[in-house]
């Protein structure tokens, strides 16, 4: 893969981590994190550094 930075930036870019709340029956509430699915080009990155292309992966937090 030979990109310059600009370009490395972009396609680093498209990948984001997502908060969805949730309010449960018993009145408290679910806040769930994940990053966003990479795209083919993104992955291809992860997959040569030797990283999970879920980076950070699911993280469920009941408040």
């Amino acid at each position: 893969m030979h990109h310059g930075w600009s370009r490395l930036r972009e396609i680093l870019s498209v990948q984001q981590r997502v908060t969805a709340t949730f309010r449960q029956r018993d009145g408290r509430t679910l806040h769930v994190r994940k990053a966003t699915v990479p795209d083919p080009e993104l992955r291809e990155i992860h997959t040569m550094l030797n990283l999970p292309s879920n980076p950070g992966g699911i993280k469920k937090q009941t408040i």
